[in-house]
């Protein structure tokens, strides 16, 4: 069974850091590539940042240059680092993953950016 936990969000103030991470379970993690995606109260789910399998990156143009993706295939775990947040940044952020023609979810996790 596919298990994806978030943890490691919660309130920041503008400018401050927050490392997201997400555990994977009942895969062979290092196979798959990762996703961190968010969604603000309103607002379609979009994709902020992936990281394959060799550790390529790619990211949202409104995040580039301050969130870094990062996996660990000994811990099962992807991390999203988060840097120069913004409230903007305000979202409930996924991992997530695609296996046999489906997407897996975790729960997610919230950040808020707010003085």
């Amino acid at each position: 069974q596919v298990q994806l936990v978030e943890s490691g969000g919660g309130l920041v103030q503008p400018g401050g850091s927050l490392r997201l991470a997400c555990a994977v379970s009942g895969i062979i993690f290092s196979l798959y590539p990762m996703n961190w995606y968010r969604q603000a109260p309103g607002k379609q789910r979009e994709l902020v940042a992936f990281i394959s399998r060799a550790g390529d990156t790619d990211y949202a143009d409104s995040v580039k240059g301050r969130f870094t993706i990062s996996r660990d295939n000994a811990k099962n775990t992807v991390y999203l680092q988060m840097d120069s947040l913004k409230p903007e940044d305000t979202a409930a952020y996924y991992c997530s993953l695609g296996l046999n023609g489906r997407y897996y979810w975790g729960q997610g996790t919230q950040v808020t950016v707010s003085s």
